[in-house]
C-alpha cells in the first residue's frame, strides 16, 4: 500500500489559480473510499516520475495556461496509469466520485486527463446521481480537452443510461456557462441511431446564434457527428435553416456531406 498521508497531503495543497475553484464551497462533497485513497497515492508517486519541465511549458501554452503541466505525452501517461490501476479493484459509484473530485484538486493537468479516463472507463457504474458530479468537472478548470470527452462519454453515458436526464439536459442547453451549454449540444455524440433529434435539433437553434465559437463550433459538430446516422436529415435541417446558423456551424456540419 502506498503512503496515505501524501497523499492526503497533496490533495489538499492547491495553488493559487485557475484550479482553486476545484475546493470552492459549490463543489461536491468527496466520498469516503479506500480505492480512491490507493488510487491518488499511487498516483501521485507515479505521474511525476514521467515529468518533463520542457514539455510541461509547451502543453500548458498550447492549452491557453488553463492549467500547469506535468509534462507527460497521452502514450506515457495512459502506460503510467495501467501501472497504478494494476490489480485493483472496478470502482463503484462513491470510488469514481471521489477519485475524480481528488483529482480535480491537484494543479497538474495530466491528473485531470487521469479522472476522465477513469470514469470513461467505469461510467456504467454511476447512476444519474452523478450528474452533479459531472456537472462540476465541467464546470472547474474548464477547457475543451476535459470538457469535450466528459460530454460525450460520461455525460452522455449517464443520459443513455437514464433519459429522464434529459430534462437536465433542456436545462443545461440554457445554461449561461458555455461549457455547460457546450456539453449539452455534444452530450449525444455517440448516440447514432438513438440520437433524439428533436433535441439535437432544438438545440441547435437554441445556441445559433451565440457569439462564442466554442458553441459555434460545437452546433456544427454535433451535426456533423449525426450526418453520419442521417446525412438527409442533417442537410434539410441546415437548408431550413441557414439564415440562422453560423457560417462556422454550417461548414462544420456539412463537412462530409455537402449541401
Amino acid at each position: 500500500m502506498c503512503d496515505r498521508r501524501m497523499v492526503r497531503l497533496m490533495c489538499a495543497t492547491v495553488p493559487s489559480g485557475s484550479a482553486e475553484s476545484a475546493t470552492s464551497p459549490g463543489a461536491p462533497p468527496v466520498p469516503a473510499s479506500e480505492l480512491a485513497d490507493e488510487v491518488l497515492a499511487r498516483l501521485v508517486l507515479t505521474y511525476p516520475k514521467g515529468a518533463d519541465a520542457e514539455r510541461a511549458g509547451e502543453m500548458a501554452a498550447y492549452m491557453k495556461g488553463v492549467a500547469p503541466f506535468l509534462g507527460i505525452m497521452s502514450t506515457e501517461r495512459r502506460a503510467l496509469s495501467r501501472g497504478v490501476l494494476a490489480g485493483l479493484p472496478r470502482p463503484g459509484e462513491a470510488d469514481c466520485a471521489a477519485v475524480a473530485l481528488r483529482c480535480w484538486r491537484l494543479p497538474e493537468r495530466e491528473y485531470h486527463y487521469f479522472a476522465v479516463d477513469y470514469l470513461r472507463r467505469y461510467v456504467r457504474a454511476c447512476s444519474s446521481a452523478f450528474l452533479p458530479v459531472a456537472r462540476h468537472l465541467v464546470t472547474t478548470v474548464s477547457w475543451w480537452d476535459t470538457v469535450d470527452l466528459l460530454a460525450g462519454h460520461v455525460v452522455g453515458g449517464l443520459v443513455a443510461a437514464d433519459p429522464g436526464l434529459r430534462r437536465d439536459m433542456d436545462r443545461w442547453i440554457e445554461d449561461d456557462d458555455r461549457w455547460v451549454a457546450r456539453t449539452a449540444l455534444l452530450h449525444q455524440l455517440r448516440f447514432k441511431d438513438a440520437t433524439d433529434t428533436e433535441r439535437l435539433f432544438a438545440y441547435c437553434l437554441r445556441q445559433s446564434g451565440h457569439p462564442d465559437f466554442f458553441i459555434r463550433k460545437a452546433v456544427g459538430w454535433c451535426l456533423r457527428e449525426y450526418a453520419k446516422t442521417d446525412p438527409d436529415a442533417v442537410r434539410a435541417f441546415v437548408a431550413d435553416h441557414a439564415d440562422r446558423l453560423a457560417p462556422l456551424s454550417v461548414r462544420e456540419a456539412l463537412k462530409n456531406v455537402g449541401a
